[in-house]
């Protein structure tokens, strides 16, 4: 038989051709670079953010902020100007309508020990709300209870 590159006794030695590959790779170029020139450029908006500034050193009034944090007994405890008293959840619309009454910039925030309920929680948020206070801040991380 012509035209058969072994003997018939040799087993056929393997090869590696490089040709193919070759195309493979630059079909594989060419369709990155079609894919990138198809991509619409994004358009975004202009976004100016705010730049932090210290605070002045006039302002040395004391903080207004009210602390209601909520345990996981129901109780809720009221700090006002360092001062820590023990309360009912009943009794925090009462006195957040005071405290809105008093106090020009009413400001609340919002901590729970690491054992009360979420759903404590969500009550003392509603009762800020239904007290007409929007400025409000809900603290992340753990406290001991009545700190």
């Amino acid at each position: 038989m012509t035209g058969q590159n072994s003997s018939p006794g040799k087993p056929k030695q393997a090869r590696i051709e490089i040709i193919p590959l070759i195309d493979v790779i630059f079909f594989l170029l060419a369709t990155f670079i079609l894919f990138t020139l198809s991509l619409d450029k994004i358009e975004s908006l202009p976004v100016e953010l705010p730049k932090a500034a210290p605070p002045s050193p006039s302002t040395n009034q004391e903080d207004d902020t009210v602390t209601l944090q909520v345990s996981e007994f129901g109780n809720c405890y009221w700090t006002f100007r360092k001062n820590t008293e023990l309360i009912d959840i009943s009794d925090v619309r009462p006195r957040l309508q005071n405290y809105k009454a008093n106090t020009p910039d009413p400001r609340v925030l919002i901590t729970t020990d690491d054992r009360a309920k979420f759903s404590l929680a969500i009550r003392v948020l509603d009762e800020v709300r239904l007290a007409d206070i929007n400025k409000v801040s809900v603290e992340t991380r753990v406290r001991t209870t009545g700190r």
